[in-house]
């Protein structure tokens, strides 16, 4: 199977959208005055799924599928999540790191020509979110482990639905795999 070409966009948003029965994201590109524009995919998670899946469609109608990831194993959360393109072409990896996740949520991530991590930047904020139910802001940043160079951030805005920033300096980082790992983050931290 051929590795999918990357695909690099430096800057776009997620925003959850409510739904009963699942999670659904909506990916958006980012305007060149920053404000979110035009919808580069949709995501769709079933909620309680004996094995976590989510894919990622062309339209919200959900009937093209572009990209998705999926855990390794069922009800393993240690187990990690692999994103593949539309076609089932490995994109990247990633999962929770939960030895480092104690005090502050950590997930490691890898793709062709890097391998990283990602922690809160804020302390106080992640231990105080384990207690508290609040729409806290949080932001992560991913950075190279070999260089220690930024590879992504994440940076979710204190709104009463779940809204993320995602920037991606570092052209290794295919934009699917920036969308999953903030769907994932979302998902995971929830929990």
């Amino acid at each position: 199977m051929q590795t999918p070409q990357i695909q690099h966009v430096p800057m776009f948003y997620v925003a959850q959208k409510l739904a009963m029965t699942a999670n659904r994201y909506r990916v958006l590109a980012a305007n060149p005055d920053g404000t979110e524009g035009a919808l580069m995919a949709f995501a769709h998670q079933k909620r309680m799924a004996f094995k976590e899946k989510v894919t990622f469609f062309a339209e919200e109608q959900m009937t093209t599928p572009v990209f998705g990831f999926a855990a390794r194993k069922a009800i393993d959360l240690a187990s990690g999540y692999d994103v593949m393109d539309g076609g089932g072409a490995p994109l990247g990896f990633f999962k929770k790191d939960f030895k480092a996740s104690l005090l502050r949520s950590t997930f490691l991530i890898e793709g062709p020509g890097y391998a990283g991590s990602g922690a809160e930047r804020n302390q106080a904020v992640a231990v105080l979110r384990r207690f508290v139910e609040l729409p806290f802001r949080f932001h992560f940043d991913f950075v190279d482990g070999a260089t220690g160079q930024p590879l992504f951030s994440v940076d979710r805005r204190a709104t009463l639905r779940d809204r993320y920033v995602v920037t991606v300096p570092d052209q290794r980082i295919d934009w699917r795999v920036a969308a999953s790992v903030t769907v994932g983050l979302d998902a995971l931290m929830s929990r």
